[in-house]
């Protein structure tokens, strides 16, 4: 009786996991870094490298720290609805752009439009590193206290920009304190 009482118990167990694993978003990827401090960084700016742009840039603002570069054809998907964000004054932009060529970027900007209030250059990928960032585009949500409040990976769309990242933008920006 044991020896048929353990495969079939095994066999459920690995049934459970297959219908946990069916059940949840492929997409969606859990952060350590949600809820917690957004890591430090120091980087020089894209368009003025004798400037800075470090988290305190963003201090006291509800702000998307978005991962892009010219290499990535998901960041050019995206780029049209962050101008739009960007020119509607939804919410401020910051760019981190990581391992691109900084004349390329520039002329990016020029010729697409600049939806950030200022990019960092992550030339060597160590502060994308630090924000367990894998691939290009990933956006940041992080609140006012400088706490990572959400991770997006991938193109930010209409439909998430409408049901995820405006709402939860909203609600930082009412939450007292």
């Amino acid at each position: 009786m044991l020896r048929y009482a353990l495969p079939l118990a095994l066999f459920v167990a690995l049934i459970a996991f297959l219908a946990v694993g069916l059940t949840r978003d492929p997409t969606t990827v859990p952060s350590p870094l949600v809820g917690r401090q957004a890591p430090p960084f120091a980087l020089p700016e894209l368009r003025d490298p004798a400037r800075t742009l470090t988290p305190a840039d963003f201090a006291g603002k509800v702000v998307l720290l978005n991962v892009w570069g010219t290499w990535c054809v998901s960041c050019r998907q995206e780029h049209p609805l962050l101008v739009d964000l960007s020119r509607r004054k939804l919410v401020d932009i910051y760019g981190l752009n990581w391992k691109d060529d900084r004349a390329a970027a520039i002329r990016w900007l020029d010729q697409l439009g600049d939806p950030y209030v200022a990019s960092g250059v992550d030339s060597a990928g160590n502060t994308a590193i630090d924000y367990g960032v894998y691939g290009a585009p990933e956006t940041f949500v992080i609140d006012r206290r400088g706490v990572v409040a959400y991770k997006h990976i991938g193109p930010i769309t209409p439909e998430v920009w409408r049901d995820t990242l405006e709402p939860l933008i909203r609600s930082l920006r009412d939450a007292p304190g």
